[in-house]
């Protein structure tokens, strides 16, 4: 795996809400939807899988093999579509920590995911993906911890579905 500098980074790949808008008139803010990626004391973060994780994705293939966490606030599709297109997920030899809380209806966030790439929505399963997917069911409240990074969340008021905001420290 790449070093990774432990400075403090974020980038953010995707801002947009419910429908992606790249061109000529988004370029000073972006048009993809939601990915934060974040560098954090030698640790890569990646903080939802809308649009942007394309991006993202392209941008990360220098760096192989790769290892992240990536969190997701909720499942709602401009949050997710972007996954099925993360190329790195494709790639033997990385390894991605996916966590995510149980929806109201007792979905996971692996079967979401994993949903949303079914046919007839997507010529491609999850299962065809190379990496070592590791899905974490988070609980409302739970912190994890990720190296020297303690990463909270809570419930966030969001229309129809569970959402969690994300808040982490550095200890050391």
């Amino acid at each position: 795996m790449a070093e990774l500098n432990p400075q403090f980074l974020v980038r953010f790949w995707g801002v947009r809400g419910s429908i992606a808008c790249p061109g000529s008139h988004t370029v000073r803010y972006g048009g993809n939807t939601s990915c934060v990626e974040m560098l954090v004391g030698g640790h890569r973060l990646i903080f939802d899988g809308g649009t942007g994780l394309r991006e993202l994705g392209i941008s990360l293939l220098a760096e192989m093999p790769l290892e992240a966490n990536m969190f997701f606030t909720h499942s709602h599709w401009d949050h997710i579509q972007g996954f099925p297109f993360f190329v790195p997920a494709f790639v033997k030899g990385n390894l991605f920590n996916i966590y995510g809380a149980v929806a109201p209806n007792g979905s996971t966030i692996e079967q979401r995911l994993n949903d949303q790439m079914l046919h007839p929505n997507f010529p491609v399963p999850l299962q065809v993906m190379g990496a070592d997917l590791k899905f974490c069911d988070v609980e409302i409240g739970e912190t994890v911890h990720i190296g020297d990074i303690s990463i909270e969340n809570a419930l966030l008021n969001h229309p129809r579905e569970r959402r969690m905001g994300y808040r982490g420290h550095l200890s050391g």
